[in-house]
Parts: C-alpha cells; sequence; structure tokens
C-alpha cells in the first residue's frame, strides 16, 4: 500500500509525543474500508489483505512516523495532569485532494507509555460504533473525525462483558489536537513547548490568527457553531472531556455518544454521566466552560498576563451569545424559517416544551413538519394543533419552508438499537446491518429506508451507551 505522508506533528520536538509502532495482531481482517475517503486521501489501491495489514498495525508503510501524543484534560470537571493517547498511535499524515492535511490514527492499536494499565486495545463493538455514527456525522453536514478502515484482530480482549472480539479503527481527522495538548504544558509551566503548539496550530488551522488570543477566539467560533449543529440533530456526545474538544471543532470519540429517540433536554445516555454533566441541554456551558480551560492554558504564555486574562474573558464571555444565535439559525431552519426573529426563539422552545411532555421523537416530529404529518407525533394534538397554528401564521408560504425543512431535518440518523443490533449481529459474523446502515445513513435526507426511521419499541429501547475503553 502506498500513502503519501508528509509529516508535521512528527517534527516537533520530542516532548510532544512518545515514538513507537503499534502492537501487531494475530490475524488481522478487513470488516469495511472507506473508498471514496481512501481516494480523497490519495491512497493507493490495495488488496483486502494489504489493507488489513496496515490498518492493524502489523505493517508499517513507507513514510510513516507512528507515535502516540501526549495530552491532559478535565475528566468531568476533574483536571488529569497526564492523558495521552492510551491506545492510539497516530501513523502520520497525508495531503488530501482538497489541499487539506489530515491525521491517519489507529485505534486499539495496542498499549502505549499513556495507557494507564489499560491494555490498549479495542473491541468490535465501539469500533463499528465509530465507524457508522462519525460518517453518519460527516453526512449530515457535521465536523467530525471519519472512519477509514475497521480491521478485526483475530484475538479476544477482555473488558467487563467476558471475552469480545478485538478490532482497530483507522481514524481520519483535521488533527488531533485538544484543549488538552495545550493544558499539559500549561500545568507543567512549559512556556516554550507551550508557545510551539500554540504556533503550531496556528500554522495548521488557522493561518489568519495572529497569536493565542486569536487562536482562542477562532476554536471559540468553531466550537459554538459545532455544538449547535449536534443540538440540531438531537446529538449527545456524552463525555464532554477537555480532551475530547479538538482546536480543529470537529468532533471526536464517539465513546458513549447517542442521537436522542424521544426529546428531552435533560437526556443522558453514557453509563459513566452518573450527573448528567454532559446531558443533551448541557452540552453548550459545558464547551463554554471546555473553551474557558483553553483561555487559562494559553494565557500562560503571554508577556502581558493582565491584558490576556482580559481579552481571553472577553472572548469566552462572548460565547454564549454565538451559541443562543447558532441555535436559533439551526432550529428556525428546522421549521421553515430561513431569516429568523429574536421572538421566533418562543415558537421553538414551544415546540420543544410540547416534544418532551408528549415524549415525542425528535427527529421524526421535525421531518414530518415539512409533510403535513407532525400531528401524528404526539398524543395530546389539540396542543399541537395550537402551536401549528401559530407557526403556520409565521411561516406563510408552506413551499418556501418545506425547501427550508428538507434541507435541516434528516429522515434517518444512527439510532442506539439500530446500532446495537448491528454490533451483535456482527459479533456473529453477520456485516449485513453495518452495511445496511452505512448505505442508508449516506444519505441521510432521503427516506430511503423507512423501517430505520421507526424509533425503538419499548422492548427495543438503548437506556445506556458504554464508553468501550
Amino acid at each position: 500500500m502506498k500513502i503519501s505522508f508528509d509529516n508535521s506533528f512528527a517534527q516537533l520536538p520530542d516532548g510532544f509525543y512518545t515514538r513507537l509502532h503499534p502492537t501487531s495482531v494475530a490475524a488481522p481482517k478487513l470488516l469495511a474500508f472507506n473508498e471514496s475517503l481512501s481516494t480523497d486521501l490519495g491512497i493507493a489501491a490495495a488488496t483486502p489483505d494489504d489493507i488489513a495489514a496496515v490498518f492493524s498495525g502489523n505493517e508499517i508503510p513507507q513514510g510513516a512516523a507512528p507515535l502516540a501524543q501526549l495530552y491532559a484534560g478535565h475528566q468531568f470537571g476533574n483536571y488529569s495532569p497526564q492523558l495521552g493517547d492510551g491506545r492510539a498511535i497516530l501513523l502520520g499524515e497525508v495531503l488530501a485532494a482538497d489541499g487539506t492535511r489530515r491525521d491517519i490514527q489507529l485505534k486499539g492499536s495496542g498499549p502505549t507509555p499513556y495507557s494507564r494499565m489499560g491494555d490498549g486495545r479495542a473491541w468490535l463493538g465501539p469500533v463499528l460504533r465509530e465507524y457508522v455514527v462519525s460518517e453518519a456525522m460527516h453526512a449530515l453536514g457535521i465536523p467530525t473525525t471519519r472512519a477509514l478502515a475497521a480491521v478485526a484482530t483475530g484475538e479476544n480482549i477482555w473488558r467487563e462483558q467476558g471475552a469480545l472480539p478485538g478490532a482497530v479503527l483507522t481514524r481520519i481527522a483535521a488533527s488531533h489536537l485538544r484543549v488538552g495538548s495545550f493544558q499539559v504544558f500549561a500545568h507543567r509551566a512549559e512556556i516554550e513547548n507551550l508557545k510551539t503548539l500554540t504556533q503550531y496550530a496556528i500554522d495548521r488551522h488557522y493561518p489568519q490568527a495572529r497569536g493565542p488570543m486569536d487562536l482562542l477566539r477562532a476554536v471559540c467560533a468553531r466550537q459554538a457553531d459545532l455544538v449547535t449543529r449536534w443540538m440540531s440533530v438531537g446529538f449527545i456526545h456524552g463525555v464532554m472531556n477537555t480532551d475530547n474538544s479538538t482546536i480543529s471543532g470537529e468532533t471526536i470519540d464517539y465513546g458513549p455518544c447517542a442521537f436522542m429517540d424521544a426529546f428531552h433536554q435533560n437526556r443522558v445516555f453514557s453509563s459513566i454521566d452518573q450527573q448528567g454533566r454532559y446531558a443533551y441541554g448541557n452540552q453548550p456551558g459545558i464547551i463554554v466552560w471546555n473553551m474557558a480551560q483553553l483561555a487559562t492554558s494559553l494565557i500562560q504564555q503571554c508577556d502581558d498576563r493582565d491584558a490576556a486574562v482580559q481579552e481571553a474573558t472577553e472572548i469566552v464571555h462572548a460565547m454564549p451569545q454565538l451559541l443562543e444565535d447558532g441555535w436559533l439559525t439551526r432550529f428556525a431552519a428546522k421549521i421553515g424559517i430561513a431569516s429568523p426573529q429574536a421572538e421566533d426563539t418562543k415558537l421553538i422552545e414551544d415546540l420543544l416544551a410540547l416534544m418532551q411532555k408528549d415524549g415525542a421523537d425528535f427527529t421524526n416530529t421535525f421531518y414530518a413538519l415539512g409533510t403535513d404529518q407532525a400531528r401524528d407525533q404526539f398524543t395530546d394534538r389539540a396542543a399541537f394543533d395550537l402551536w401549528a397554528a401559530r407557526w403556520e401564521q409565521r411561516i406563510g408560504s408552506v413551499d418556501t419552508a418545506r425547501t427550508v425543512m428538507a434541507a435541516a431535518n434528516p429522515a434517518i440518523i444512527p439510532r442506539n438499537h439500530r446500532i446495537e443490533e448491528m454490533i451483535a449481529a456482527a459479533v456473529a459474523g453477520d456485516m449485513a446491518p453495518f452495511e445496511r446502515l452505512m448505505k442508508a445513513l449516506a444519505t441521510p435526507f432521503e427516506a430511503t429506508d423507512t423501517e430505520l426511521m421507526r424509533p425503538p419499541t419499548a422492548e427495543q429501547i438503548v437506556p445506556a451507551t458504554l464508553c468501550g475503553t
């Protein structure tokens, strides 16, 4: 396999990472490969066995510079001074067809110095979950890391559930720089490394930025946009730690994530989020908190600390308005309003309140608004009728509203119960449900598979998702 690597992170000082190779596996077998993404990355065609050998970590392609990155992070509000890639190896970087730089990382590739007593492996379930959900997010137009390959290792790994089939995911990202990448150097008072990382992030992602505060402003804007996009499709990240907040503004680390079925502002799926810190409705506030941690780190390198504190405070304090504006724009589009006014917030919030009270399905309700069948999503139809009268008065042209809604409301999302069914089938050796999901989710705004649009029955509801570490 030929990959034209053009590595930049590996040129940074040794204190940014540890160089090491992935741990080889017993019997790599290719389960899924993203042909179109491979073409975009300029990766030459190869046989399934060759692909499996490289993306399991058994073979290191020429030009690769494998390493595990160092970072720290706040996990559920508590600072961990050293985290790092505990089960991932960055093979290197390529320049994609559009000229952008992309990381190629193996996830589940064995232990590293940052594994914290873990085995560094991943089992098949989380690998396929991330593959499906990240590609679904891409099709929805939401900035995200992407999946290039899933490879079975031919080995079992041990988790709380017992022995499980191992797998490796190949993840593609604009970079793997995180808020925690800056926190580790700020906490250690390694100011030169902090300055080097800041300039690297600027050069790679925001070349228009002039210094650390410009970088902060750019990252805040990207993250505000990202989270409002999550909210608009009912997505719950589940583990918004600072080590899972990227500098690029991409969604990363699809562990205990989920898309809501029945709408509720306080919905939590992550089995490790016992207090609901990262509930659906808390995500805007959490991203502001995370950006405040980035600000605190970036300030450490500034010569005039007082001025930097003042500027950073202004930038972070401006974020809630960015989030409110983005939320209004996206949710207004979901009800057919292309140019929202401030008073539209009340109309949207009243619909969401009806949905929460009635247990209406988030995705199907908004999709049905464009097909004149939204009333069927409610048991309290009289209450919906009262809201609909106000809505119809506001939108004016129904045809124009339908066009706006069609671009904002997906028909198909990767529902929890379908993902769990897909994983169970894959463990048994049947990849057909995976292929079915991938086909339908490639065009999420089209009702191509109506069975996948159905919410779970009471017996199918998945109450919690696991991290999979």
